[in-house]
């Protein structure tokens, strides 16, 4: 597979001889200014592509053009057709076009221009009209969908914070097809993650765009996994989370991700959270809640029951939708005053009525799913809420959901330790109170009765993800050690499978898998 070859070309002055950066004053009156139409152009595999200029103060016929690299010499992956006159007075369009050889480079390319000396009928110094920086990379064919992002200024994958200028387009594998250049913002996202070596993105189209069959939207997310040695706890979060009632699960695709003509490695590709018809589906009237501790939010609070770590004295609750922004006083007082009030239900003496206890402000079928979900892939991320999802439809009770973030789930380390002392999330949030009515751990065990012929069949579907993520695995890995994540927790890896290989890791989250399986049939049957 192949890339979009990008030629980023900065702002122009004239510069006098070879083509380097530092401004040379000219004395001849011949070229006094030349200016560039745009500042980046796209060169597909096998296609071509073309560079506006317009230059004053030349008469016309008196100009020669060349193209050659910064360094020196001509560029081999890529060639100069010729150089057309434009509609306007000093306008000319150079015309390039792939050389068909598929190599990686990263190089700086000028399109040079000489003025005829008239005395002598001689060109003179070579003059550069453009030393901006061509990206160009072979995407490794893996069997995987290719995410191609150009920022349009060249900005390196880890050292920017957004590049409103990008563009996005996906060469399709099997049966996913691609989809043509769109127009996007880029940024880093995430808290931990973003600091990480392999950077995760957000991608904003200014369109609402479908990709890899999945439904249209603006905002979709590439998530890293870093520190996943197997690539797929995500994938296999987001397979469980579907087979449950939760409302709405992201759906999500594995790729290989090119970022400006640099291959980064294998990514997830997947609907980032948000409210939309083909999402988490409420009206405008309704709300998405994040439990989330780094507490950063434009507008949050702590309700003052419940448990987690970081917060002790309650959970901090904040308005992920509507934009807070734009909400209003009256509405921020509404869902607000609505949580603290199924907290006091929840936490009351007559918390088990249908009336006045909880149930009459929290949908129970849907905290049920949620825990099984949780508790069964062993994330313990409940405590300490960071992604950790509720909504409310207008004049509707609170729902839990949808799920998020499980890089850090089914490890060894931890599940051997609990397998000995009991369940793992039994008493985060507002599960220890909820675990005190009869009638909610009966719907829990109802649930998991119903769902495990369903729970059943993932194992089969670890073994095909650690089919279809073999190639790309062993490229990623080649890049990327999950085994440096240790250095923002006190020396310890997270997830134990960090120095293993895709297969052993892989073979391991099967494993663990089917012992929570088996562990949760004991406790709830």
């Amino acid at each position: 597979m192949k890339s979009v070859r990008i030629i980023a070309i900065s702002a122009l002055t004239l510069l006098l001889g070879a083509c380097g950066r530092d401004v040379v004053e000219v004395t001849s009156d011949l070229i006094p200014a030349v200016e560039l139409s745009a500042s980046s152009v796209g060169l597909l595999p096998g296609g071509s592509c073309s560079i506006g200029f317009t230059v004053s103060g030349v008469p016309d016929g008196d100009l020669a053009f060349n193209l050659r690299l910064r360094g020196g010499g001509e560029p081999g992956e890529f060639r100069l057709t010729g150089v057309t006159r434009g509609s306007g007075p000093g306008q000319y369009i150079a015309n390039i076009e792939d050389a068909g050889t598929g190599k990686s480079y990263s190089r700086e390319v000028c399109v040079e221009l000489a003025a005829r000396d008239k005395m002598r009928g001689a060109l003179s110094e070579f003059i550069c009209v453009n030393c901006g920086e061509t990206v160009y990379g072979e995407a490794p064919d893996t069997g995987l969908p290719t995410v191609y992002i150009d920022t349009g200024d060249g900005t390196g994958a880890g050292s920017f914070y957004a590049s409103a200028s990008s563009v996005l387009k996906i060469r399709g594998s099997g049966s996913y097809g691609g989809t043509a250049p769109a127009s996007c913002t880029v940024s880093l996202r995430g808290n931990i993650s973003q600091n990480l070596p392999k950077k995760p993105y957000k991608v904003h189209f200014r369109d609402s765009v479908p990709l890899l069959g999945m439904p249209a939207h603006g905002d979709w997310v590439l998530l890293a996994n870093f520190t996943d040695r197997t690539l797929m706890r995500n994938m296999v979060a987001m397979k469980v989370s579907s087979l449950t009632s939760l409302a709405w699960t992201p759906r999500c695709v594995p790729v290989e991700l090119m970022f400006n003509g640099e291959h980064r490695g294998s990514y997830l590709l997947i609907e980032q959270v948000a409210v939309a018809p083909d999402r988490l589906d409420i009206s405008a009237d309704g709300y998405l809640l994040e439990l989330d501790f780094h507490f950063d939010n434009e507008f949050q609070w702590t309700d003052r029951h419940g448990s987690s770590t970081l917060f002790p004295g309650g959970i901090p609750f904040a308005v992920k939708y509507p934009d807070p922004g734009l909400l209003s006083g009256k509405r921020k007082d509404y869902i607000r005053d609505y949580v603290s009030r199924a907290s006091d239900a929840l936490y009351g003496d007559e918390f088990t009525s249908p009336e006045k206890g909880y149930a009459a402000y929290l949908d129970a079928d849907s905290f049920a799913d949620y825990w099984l979900v949780y508790e069964l892939l062993g994330n313990v991320e409940l405590y300490s809420p960071g992604s950790v999802y509720m909504h409310k439809e207008a004049g509707g009770k609170l729902v839990a959901g949808p799920c998020w973030d499980f890089d850090w789930c089914l490890t060894k380390s931890r599940t051997d330790t609990q397998l000995k002392t009991g369940l793992l999330n039994t008493d985060a949030i507002w599960y220890a109170r909820l675990f005190n009515d009869p009638a909610f751990k009966e719907k829990v065990r109802a649930r998991f009765a119903a769902l495990l012929p369903s729970l059943r069949t993932v194992p089969d579907y670890i073994d095909s993800c650690k089919d279809l993520l073999s190639e790309s695995a062993a490229l990623n890995f080649a890049m990327w050690n999950p085994a440096e994540d240790r250095w923002q927790h006190s020396g310890m890896l997270i997830n134990g499978d960090e120095k293993m290989s895709f297969e052993d890791a892989a073979a391991q989250l099967k494993t663990v898998y089917l012992q929570r399986l088996e562990f949760l049939s004991e406790k709830l049957l």
